[in-house]
């Protein structure tokens, strides 16, 4: 199908979902997975439209799901759920603008009223996605065995699979799920977590606020994940981020030590993807783990 008739297609989904006639659409960077489009509708607004197809089931429902669930009162803003269906999620548009200190700082604080939220257990009713990859979100009580059962080893078997890790390189990831009660620290309550806070994650918007987007990943989990996950790709003014999040919600002592620990699930999701030196990163990161100890 050329890219003429995509744009058509979408516009007529569009049309149909939102009720609104549609006077543009045009593509837009929007992920390596799906297509992205910028639809302007007749009443002025803008939408944000992604597609993907064939979409594994229930693929943009769960994203939409997420959505609403982060959008706590005070917590870090997301785009607004327009329509979903099988194969298309709209969004409110949100113009792109440039990262600030300040724009960071807020976004610190609006995270922390976000992990504050809560989550019932560590995981969640429904399974997930990181990327085009199913996550699994059986809930469990305790973080070390929800990490090591749902993050870390469904992963590692996909890495290994790929042939992405050395042998030394995997048991050192399997040392980590080992001693995952020692090394996790002081016990927390279950945090509201995006779950694949990376940089690319979060769109600096144009009124000077930052949203986070796709979350299809979101669970209940540890606050620390998200705020690695966001220093593993380098985010822009990590640490007036992290200085507003702290203040507002602060976190608990060792937490630096524990960075390469939270890192190591990202890590190996690269690894199963997308192999090349990630493996090799992840088992550095075990190491890390490990020595923090």
């Amino acid at each position: 199908m050329s890219a003429g008739d995509l744009t058509s297609r979408v516009t007529a989904r569009v049309e149909r979902l939102v009720g609104a006639r549609v006077r543009d659409a045009r593509p837009v960077g929007g992920g390596s997975i799906c297509d992205a489009y910028r639809v302007d509708v007749d009443s002025g607004s803008s939408l944000f439209v992604k597609t993907l197809d064939p979409a594994p089931q229930r693929f943009f429902e769960v994203e939409a799901e997420a959505v609403r669930w982060l959008a706590v009162p005070g917590g870090a803003p997301l785009p607004e759920v327009l329509a979903v269906e099988a194969g298309l999620l709209a969004l409110t548009w949100v113009e792109p603008g440039r990262p600030t200190p300040e724009a960071a700082e807020r976004l610190g604080r609006g995270l922390a009223a976000t992990h504050r939220a809560g989550a019932p257990a560590f995981g969640a009713d429904r399974d997930g996605f990181i990327g085009p990859l199913p996550l699994p979100n059986t809930a469990a009580r305790y973080w070390p065995a929800f990490y090591a059962e749902q993050r870390l080893h469904p992963y590692l078997r996909r890495a290994v699979d790929r042939g992405a890790l050395e042998t030394s390189d995997r048991q050192a990831v399997e040392q980590v799920c080992d001693r995952l009660p020692d090394l996790a620290g002081t016990g927390e309550e279950p945090a509201r977590l995006h779950g694949d806070l990376w940089s690319g994650n979060v769109l600096w918007a144009a009124d000077g606020r930052a949203r986070l987007v796709d979350p299809a990943a979101a669970s209940g989990g540890h606050r620390e994940t998200d705020l690695a996950m966001l220093a593993l790709f380098g985010a822009p003014h990590l640490d007036r981020l992290r200085a507003a999040y702290d203040e507002a919600y602060p976190l608990a002592d060792g937490w630096e030590a524990r960075v390469p620990l939270h890192q190591l699930h990202p890590l190996l999701v690269h690894a199963a993807l997308f192999g090349g030196g990630y493996g090799a990163q992840a088992g550095a990161a075990a190491r890390r783990a490990l020595a923090a100890r």
